[in-house]
Order: structure tokens, then sequence, then C-alpha cells
């Protein structure tokens, strides 16, 4: 009484429709990941190079910096300086590693994952 071949044609196709979208759904999160992996992983590469580099440079500005202090105050004590200069930087990377460090990476990571 109620059911017509029209309705039962018409939810088939809401059915089509329905089992199509639900496809395309699965491929974009699909793409979606792995488009998320891929900028996560160009991140973390280029920020390895980078730190490499930048380690490598500051191990020669210290052997430079050592050096050039060594006329003046003797080799041992410059190198001390040196150290005592990282020590210092240590430190505050440790009192203001949320400030510098997690609040500025949680940001980071949010705005990749999350957009």
């Amino acid at each position: 009484m109620f059911s017509n071949d029209k309705n039962i044609e018409t939810i088939g196709q809401l059915v089509e429709t329905l089992k199509h979208y639900a496809t395309l759904q699965s491929e974009y999160i699909k793409l979606d990941v792995v488009e998320k992996t891929v900028r996560l992983l160009t991140v973390i590469t280029m920020t390895v190079i980078i730190s490499l580099l930048v380690i490598l440079m500051l191990i020669y500005l210290s052997f430079a910096a050592a050096s050039a202090l060594a006329p003046w105050v003797g080799e041992a004590v410059g190198f001390l300086i040196v150290a005592g200069a990282y020590f210092l930087l240590l430190l505050l990377f440790i009192i203001f590693r949320k400030q510098w460090i997690e609040k500025p990476l949680v940001k980071f990571l949010a705005s990749i994952l999350l957009s």
C-alpha cells in the first residue's frame, strides 16, 4: 500500500549514493593521513639536517672562541669559559623549556595534524 516501484527505486538510488559517499570519504581520509604524514616527515627530516649543521657550526665556533681567548686567559681557561657559556645556555633552556620548546612544538604539530 505504501510502497511502489518508484519508492523502491528512490531508496535504491539513495543506498547507492550513500555507498559512493562512504567510498569517497574513506579515500579522502587516506589521502589526508598520507599528506599529513609526508608533511610531518619532511619537517622532521629538515629539523635533523639543520640541527646537524648547526651542531657542526657550533663546534667550530667553540674552538675558534676558545682559541681566541687563549692568549689572554690561557688555553684551558678559554675552553672553560666557552663550556661555561654553553652550560648557562643549557640552564636557560631547562628553565624556559615550556615557553621556548613545548608550547611552540605543540602549536606547530597541532597546525599540521589538525588542519
